[in-house]
């Protein structure tokens, strides 16, 4: 019969059973199969025999894909840092600025653009910021002439669009690392002479960086791999990596290339995961 530790293990196995049953099928399976097809290759509209890494060395010798891959890291870098820009004073001023019983209504107010369709706030924005939208008019009105500003079909749309959303997900991560810091920090730092702005930045910043760490991560993930937005607001003036991968996949019915482009993809992302966790343990450690 089973000791009391083999029955537990036992227990504990089956508890994380489905989860890891979840995981193989609707992730390793998948990546599996991406990868085993990014192998192959496909020339006059058909599948060539055997594998080879000819996809991966077509992707670092286009200019056009690396120039994809370049503007999707400098979008989703400049995202993340004006998302950053804005959400930590917005995650301050909820944090020791609102009352606390303020506080639930001002989170729930912050989490509305999360209760609309991605879609629906693209085209939103693609509403107000067109030539003939909400902004450009409103300039006009106020005797501002808008005339060769440009706020959609281009970087800047999908700068709007992107940190319009992130800043309200950083704004949740980096105020819950505000509200788990001792208020009794901030008045020892006070007792010894620290002026606000000093405890601000030898207490309150270094508390909070791994609240900033984990939403930049998300941020910049969620950012590199977006496709609805730049399509919506970007256009098509500038190519970004997700917007190529669905090229080869709708114009070029090209599966392995979009395949290899896909993993190149989450070979980035992966890269960046590793960066932000490097940086969490060293702060624990």
């Amino acid at each position: 019969m089973a000791g009391p530790e083999q029955r537990a293990r036992r227990g504990g196995w089956m508890l994380v059973a489905p989860g890891l049953a979840w995981t193989a099928v609707f992730f390793l399976l998948p990546l599996g199969i991406m990868a085993v097809q990014s192998l192959g290759e496909r020339a006059g509209g058909r599948l060539l025999p055997g594998w080879s890494l000819g996809n991966y060395a077509r992707f670092f010798e286009r200019p056009y894909f690396l120039e994809a891959l370049l503007n999707s890291l400098e979008v989703a870098a400049l995202t993340t840092l004006l998302s950053i820009l804005l959400a930590y004073p917005l995650a301050w001023i909820l944090a020791y600025r609102v009352p606390p019983h303020w506080q639930r209504l001002a989170l729930l107010l912050a989490i509305l653009p999360f209760w609309t369709s991605y879609l629906v706030r693209s085209y939103s924005w693609l509403l107000v910021l067109a030539p003939n939208g909400v902004v450009p008019s409103t300039l006009a009105f106020i005797g501002l002439d808008p005339a060769g500003m440009q706020l959609v079909s281009n970087r800047t749309g999908t700068l709007i669009g992107f940190v319009h959303f992130f800043t309200m997900l950083l704004t949740l991560t980096i105020y819950a690392s505000l509200v788990q810091i001792p208020a009794s920090y901030l008045r020892a730092a006070a007792d010894l002479g620290a002026a606000p702005l000093q405890a601000f930045v030898r207490v309150t910043l270094p508390l909070s960086l791994p609240g900033v760490v984990v939403g930049a991560f998300l941020t910049f993930v969620l950012a590199i791999g977006d496709y609805i937005t730049p399509q919506i607001l970007g256009g098509n003036r500038e190519l970004l990596l997700p917007q190529a991968i669905m090229l080869q996949i709708g114009r070029q019915a090209d599966f392995p290339m979009a395949s290899a482009m896909s993993l190149i993809l989450m070979v980035v992302i992966s890269l960046a995961y590793l960066a932000c966790a490097r940086w969490l343990r060293l702060e624990r450690g």
